[in-house]
C-alpha cells in the first residue's frame, strides 16, 4: 500500500511527485510509468523552450504557473548545474493588419509581470535578427532554452533521493475507487492507494474516467507537431528565437525558429490531427483511438468551424514547399533547400463536449483522485509551479 500513487513519468508527474516529497518526507509516494524511461513523449519531443509567460490571459491556471514556475525551474537548473540559456526571443507582426494583435499581446505580457518587454521597430529587429522581415515587434528577454529530458531525470533523480519509487512498464489498466483506498491494477501488478494523482498527459483523460463513474466532459484530443531542422550551412539565418503572431482562435502558437541548447535550429511546427495518442509519424494510426476522437461532439464542432484552417496545417505537413513558405514569412532568404526532416511532437489537448479546445490548464478532482486533465505548454515551463499546486490539494487530504 502506498499513500499517494502518481500516474505519469512525464515532468508533471516527476515534478508533482518531488514537490509532495520535499514537503512530507513522510508519506509514501509511488510513480508509475507505461514507457521504460521518463519523458518519453510530450516532455521528451517538445522544443525546448523555457516560456516567460507573456501568452496567457492574466489570472489564469497559466499565467500564474508559468511565471512562478519560470522562477522555480531557473532556481533549480542554477542549483543543480543543469544547462540554459535566457537567450530571448521576438515576435513579429509580418503585415500591419497583425499590430493589434501584437499590442494585445504587448498588454498581457504587462499584465502578467513581465520586465524589459518591449515593442520594437523593424530596424530594431533587424539589430537583433538580421534577417528577420516584419513591420513591428516585440522582444522578449525573458524567453529560453534548455533540455526538458535532462530536467526530469534529475527531478526523479532527487524524488528518489528522498524515498521515492518510480517504476516503469507499469501501464495502468483499471482502478476501482474504495472509500478509503482505490485499488490500481496495472499489466505488472495491483496497488492499493489513498489517493491517485494523474498526470497521464496524452491519455489523462481515460485515466479519470477510471477514477469515477460519471462520465468527464472532455477529451484528449492529440494534435502532431512537425518539425524541419535548418541545414548547419544556414543556422546563421536565426540568431535568438523567432515567433509570429498567434491566431487567438487557437492555442498554438505557429511555425517559428527556435535554436536548442544542445546546438541547432529547429523551425516548426504546424498543428495537425493525430491518428493516434502516440501518432508521432503520419503513417502512426490506432483505428480504435481514431474513432474516439472523430466521434467527439466537441472535435466535431471544432472541425467543422475550423476545417479550412485544418486543411492548410495537413497541406504543409505534406508539402515542404508549403511549410517553407510559412517560415518565409519571418525570414525570407530561407530555402527550402535549407531544411532537413527533423522530429515530431504530440500535444495532448483536451477539447470539452461543446467544441471548446481547453486554453487553460484543468484539474478535476473527486474523492480519491486528483486528475491533471490539460497541461500542454507552457506545462513543462511550469511543472514544478504546477507540480506545488497539485501537491498543496494532495497535502490538504493528508
Amino acid at each position: 500500500m502506498t499513500d499517494i500513487l502518481i500516474i505519469g513519468g512525464g515532468i508533471v508527474g516527476l515534478a508533482t511527485a518531488l514537490q509532495i516529497k520535499q514537503q512530507r518526507p513522510n508519506l509514501t509516494v509511488t510513480v508509475l510509468e507505461k514507457e521504460t524511461a521518463v519523458a518519453r513523449h510530450q516532455t521528451g519531443h517538445n522544443s525546448g523552450v523555457i516560456h516567460s509567460g507573456l501568452y496567457y490571459k492574466p489570472g489564469s491556471l497559466k499565467a500564474l504557473n508559468c511565471i512562478r514556475g519560470y522562477n522555480l525551474l531557473i532556481d533549480f537548473c542554477e542549483k543543480e548545474n543543469i544547462p540554459y540559456e535566457l537567450c530571448g526571443k521576438i515576435v513579429v507582426a509580418t503585415s500591419p493588419q497583425q499590430v493589434p494583435l501584437l499590442n494585445n499581446l504587448y498588454e498581457r505580457g504587462l499584465q502578467n509581470g513581465l520586465t524589459g518587454l518591449r515593442k520594437i521597430t523593424p530596424g530594431e529587429m533587424r539589430e537583433i535578427e538580421p534577417h528577420v522581415a516584419g513591420v513591428e515587434g516585440i522582444q522578449v528577454p525573458q524567453t529560453g532554452i534548455i533540455d526538458y529530458t535532462t530536467v526530469c531525470e534529475k527531478y526523479a533523480q532527487k524524488f528518489r533521493e528522498l524515498g521515492g519509487d518510480i517504476r516503469f512498464g507499469e501501464k495502468v489498466t483499471s482502478i476501482t475507487p474504495g472509500n478509503t483506498l482505490s485499488v490500481v491494477v496495472t499489466e505488472r501488478g495491483t496497488y492499493e492507494t489513498k489517493l491517485v494523482v494523474n498526470c497521464a498527459g496524452l491519455y489523462s483523460d481515460k485515466i479519470a474516467q477510471m477514477t469515477q463513474r460519471d462520465e468527464i466532459n472532455l477529451r484528449i484530443v492529440p494534435f502532431r507537431g512537425e518539425y524541419y531542422k535548418i541545414k548547419p550551412a544556414k543556422q546563421y539565418l536565426v540568431k535568438h528565437l523567432i515567433y509570429p503572431v498567434p491566431d487567438p482562435n487557437f492555442p498554438f502558437l505557429g511555425v517559428h525558429f527556435t535554436r536548442m541548447v544542445g546546438g541547432g535550429v529547429e523551425a516548426g511546427p504546424n498543428a495537425v490531427l493525430a491518428f493516434q495518442r502516440e501518432g508521432y509519424r503520419m503513417s502512426d494510426i490506432n483505428l480504435k483511438e481514431l474513432y474516439e476522437t472523430l466521434s467527439w461532439p466537441g472535435f466535431q464542432k471544432v472541425a467543422g468551424k475550423y476545417w479550412q484552417t485544418g486543411l492548410g496545417e495537413y497541406y504543409r505537413s505534406f508539402s515542404k514547399a508549403a511549410f517553407t513558405k510559412a517560415l518565409q514569412e519571418l525570414i525570407p532568404a530561407i530555402q527550402e533547400d535549407d531544411l532537413e526532416e527533423g522530429g515530431a511532437g504530440v500535444r495532448a489537448q483536451a477539447c470539452d463536449r461543446t467544441g471548446g479546445l481547453l486554453d487553460d490548464f484543468a484539474i478535476l478532482e473527486s474523492n480519491r483522485a486528483i486528475n491533471v486533465c490539460n497541461a500542454p505548454s507552457p506545462a513543462a515551463t511550469s511543472s514544478l509551479s504546477i507540480g506545488l499546486t497539485v501537491s498543496e490539494k494532495v497535502l490538504e487530504r493528508f
